[in-house]
């Protein structure tokens, strides 16, 4: 049996390894795209734009019909005429790269044994070389928060873009936040085909009870360390300082409130919900504290049985509507194989009420500014990251948004992947 396992691994890893292609050169060249229709990411669209960059930084975001360019400013011309242009897609709380196959544990690294791990850095187990990874950016998504699982507090999150030689390239923003798992007030039985019935969390008092013991003595032992270093401890130090975010994955309702309450009892200065289902039940609170929402995957079905149906689909636009910044992830089943979808899930809340541009912006700039990362990316505009791509049509609607190009800090990016070259193997076998 381990000699099987020992063998699928390494079948598996040369697989990977055989249907990988190196990152993109660094940009040498400046790049000007003309005439497509840009999406800034903030709201704005120019119809007729100018879109230019160089050294990986955007250097052009104009209207095309309101200004002259002498020739020869830019090396290389892009006419997309007909096509758009979009920021590149966000995607937080992810796991790409943490695990390859689900079945082989050695393969699986995303999350560590125990409670309190808020010292646990998941960039470290980042593999850049995933190829489930390939996968994503055909569809617009360029940056990831890779984020580790599991315990309480789960550990670090960091910020990278989705093509690189190893995690220390990949790196955007490095442990932008620690991610805690709010106790449950109910425990759900059944298994996932077979829902059962709810039961009320005995120990939910005693678990909440247990966290903030455990964010007093972390703050109180960075008020004064003594002599013994307690790196679990010091490792809480950036979230009472405010320059790290407290991303606390809770869904319902008393969960919510518990833990906002808990974050400003205990000092935090940045808290954001992840996850969120019932946040719209609590938005005034959310907008008193400043706390913004990562929205679960909205293609899902109602939590419970008086829900409006459609309510997933509608909570986005219930949010921004209260004043709250929101933005979208895509945990739950096979959430990595499903990060490709989440300009779809974008297009949905679109399609259930949202304006088309602020959709966009729940991917683009209001993750940006979730992540604290909106000062490199998140909007098309001069001087940040030329992160971005040129699709053929609509990047929210999986009917029109084909890629033909797409760039990660001014890199051309290779856009084939794994199922692309099947695709392209078996049209030449049936002469399609």
């Amino acid at each position: 049996m381990i000699l099987k396992k020992r063998y699928l691994l390494l079948l598996s890893l040369s697989l990977s390894l055989a249907a990988q292609h190196a990152p993109a050169d660094k940009q040498t060249k400046s790049v000007l795209i003309m005439n497509a229709t840009a999406h800034l990411g903030n709201g704005q669209v120019i119809q007729n734009s100018a879109i230019g960059f160089k050294d990986g930084k955007l250097t052009l975001v104009a209207d095309a019909t309101k200004i002259r360019l002498a020739q020869g400013t830019y090396d290389t011309t892009i006419d997309a005429t007909g096509k758009h242009v979009y920021p590149g897609f966000i995607a937080p709380n992810s796991t790409l790269g943490l695990v390859e196959i689900d079945a082989i544990k050695s393969s699986d690294d995303e999350s560590e044994i125990g409670d309190f791990n808020p010292n646990v850095r998941g960039i470290v187990a980042y593999n850049a070389e995933s190829k489930v990874i390939e996968t994503v950016r055909p569809n617009g998504i360029l940056i990831a928060q890779i984020t580790p699982r599991g315990g309480i507090i789960s550990g670090a999150s960091s910020v990278v873009h989705l093509d690189s030689w190893n995690w220390q390239d990949a790196i955007m923003k490095e442990n932008d936040g620690i991610h805690m798992n709010f106790p449950s007030s109910f425990n759900r039985g059944g298994r996932w085909a077979e829902p059962g019935a709810s039961n009320l969390n005995k120990n939910y008092a005693k678990q909440i009870d247990e966290t903030r013991a455990f964010l007093t003595n972390a703050k109180s032992y960075i008020a004064d360390p003594g002599k013994d270093r307690n790196l679990i401890f010091e490792s809480t130090k950036s979230l009472f300082d405010g320059t790290q975010t407290l991303f606390i994955h809770a869904t319902a309702e008393l969960q919510i409130v518990d833990a906002i309450n808990l974050a400003v009892e205990s000092g935090i200065k940045k808290t954001v919900i992840v996850g969120g289902f019932e946040a719209y039940k609590v938005a005034d609170m959310l907008k008193k504290h400043n706390v913004g929402v990562l929205l679960q995957r909205v293609h899902e079905m109602p939590e419970n049985d008086d829900d409006d149906v459609n309510l997933p689909y509608k909570m986005a636009k219930m949010l921004v509507d209260k004043g709250i910044l929101v933005g979208l992830e895509n945990s739950g089943s096979m959430e990595r194989m499903n990060t490709r979808n989440l300009p779809f899930l974008a297009g949905t809340c679109a399609a259930y009420g949202l304006d088309r541009e602020q959709a966009l912006q729940l991917i683009t700039s209001n993750t940006a500014k979730l992540l604290n990362i909106d000062a490199m990316c998140g909007t098309l505009e001069e001087g940040k990251d030329a992160t971005l791509f040129v699709s053929e049509g609509d990047a929210l609607d999986m009917r029109t948004n084909k890629l033909t190009q797409a760039f990660i800090q001014g890199k051309l990016l290779n856009l084939d992947n794994h199922q692309s070259k099947l695709n392209t193997i078996y049209k030449k076998k049936y002469n399609q």
